[in-house]
């Protein structure tokens, strides 16, 4: 799970200045949720596989 949310910041970690989510009002609290989700969404994948 946590290789997850190290691939979005990783990507978000780059100092690109043409990234159109860094103009957006809500572009960091949505890429945050989405770390959230995603990550929620992988650990109840993973329980319900009996993996965790």
């Amino acid at each position: 799970m946590a290789a997850l949310v190290t691939t979005v910041a990783g990507v978000y970690g780059r100092n690109f200045a043409h990234m159109p989510e860094l103009h957006w009002r809500y572009g960091c609290p949505s890429v945050a949720l989405f770390m959230v989700m995603s990550v929620a969404a992988l650990h109840w994948s993973l329980r319900r596989a009996g993996w965790w």
